[in-house]
């Protein structure tokens, strides 16, 4: 793919969703962190009903610590392989209350130095809360880069990677989130919704679907969704920032 059908791409993504926003519910860094940790091998919508009641009662290193791993499993426990992300969790708070003021770290070494945080994990907080221009792969990226020959590459960190080069600077802040948005609603695994996917020209997919009806239901629900996601969480006061 040249550069110029990657920057087309990205600028219509641009245009059809600005202000991109993540689907996990937060206020602080800190509460994003532990969303990201949750959000492993489960769904954004699980992560944020947890959340919801869990940050009412404890949003700070603090106040989950004080919970402990036990306390904090009541809250998470509809969420798969809870016992683990609870331990990491509560092993995380310690670490950012000893080692950095309670505050989440803004480097990559130091995020990826805590339990339960690794490289993908590392780039949303980076991303999302600092405003970093990083970006995070995960399995909707992933199959929208190879897919759609934009970054093709053997595993996820050979994907950021190209990503990160073939990129135009501009888009990078928002990357990101324009592709899994684009893998979670349009260029899903099975049957991706090309009759409604607004690069379907700029694609090099071989196997575009045909199904215009699906195109046409798809269409009417695409980038408006993913930006209401998030309102219940603003509403919320801010008991303590991180």
């Amino acid at each position: 793919m040249n550069a110029e059908k990657r920057a087309e791409i990205f600028r219509r993504l641009q245009k059809a969703n600005p202000s991109p926003k993540t689907e996990l519910e937060h206020r602080t860094p800190f509460e994003l962190l532990v969303a990201v940790i949750l959000s492993a091998q489960a769904t954004d919508k699980g992560v944020n009903l947890a959340t919801r009641e869990l940050y009412e009662h404890a949003n700070t290193p603090a106040e989950i610590l004080a919970l402990g791993q036990s306390g904090l499993e009541e809250y998470i426990k509809t969420i798969g392989l809870y016992r683990m992300k609870a331990k990491n969790i509560v092993a995380t708070c310690r670490i950012l209350i000893q080692e950095h003021g309670g505050k989440v770290p803004q480097t990559r070494e130091a995020l990826e130095a805590l339990p339960g945080v690794g490289r993908k994990t590392a780039n949303v907080v980076l991303n999302v809360a600092f405003g970093q221009p990083t970006i995070a792969v995960d399995t909707h990226i992933f199959r929208v880069a190879n897919r759609t020959n934009l970054a093709p590459g053997k595993d996820p960190l050979e994907v950021e990677q190209r990503l990160l080069k073939v990129v135009p600077d501009e888009f990078k802040l928002h990357a990101h989130h324009w592709l899994i948005l684009h893998g979670r609603y349009v260029c899903v695994a099975r049957k991706p919704h090309c009759p409604a996917c607004i690069i379907r020209d700029l694609c090099e997919y071989k196997a575009k679907t045909k199904d215009e009806a699906q195109g046409a239901r798809t269409e009417s629900r695409l980038v408006t969704a993913p930006k209401r996601v998030g309102t219940t969480a603003a509403k919320r006061k801010v008991k303590q920032s991180v």
